[in-house]
This record gives C-alpha cells, sequence and structure tokens, in this order.
C-alpha cells in the first residue's frame, strides 16, 4: 500500500484493527502523515507481530 493509499483508507482500515484487536486504543492508532513507519513499528509492538504480519493485516481488503 502506497502513502497515498495509507491515508485515503486509513480510516476505514482503523475500523477493521480496532475490531479485530480490542487492545488498541486511540492513541495506538493516531496518524499523522508521514510516520507511516513509527506507526507499523508501534503496532508491531503493540501487538506482537512480525512487521510481515502488521503489512498482511493492513493489505487485507
Amino acid at each position: 500500500m502506497n502513502k497515498l493509499q495509507f491515508k485515503g483508507e486509513w480510516h476505514e482500515l482503523k475500523g477493521k484493527l480496532r475490531q479485530k484487536f480490542a487492545e488498541l486504543t486511540d492513541n495506538d492508532l493516531d496518524f499523522a502523515e508521514g510516520q507511516e513507519e513509527e506507526l507499523l513499528g508501534h503496532l508491531q509492538q503493540k501487538l506482537g507481530k512480525s512487521q510481515q504480519e502488521i503489512n498482511e493485516l493492513i493489505n487485507t481488503p
């Protein structure tokens, strides 16, 4: 997913992640343009998933 897609689909993706992982808070899912890598790293740490697993979660329709 490129940066434009990530930004454009973020609200939908955020909802899916919160449904799947109830332990995620609004602070965990704060997104600021240009901070995609930081967000992905935070999700990796919080969920105990690999970078590949996080990318699969985000890129799954």
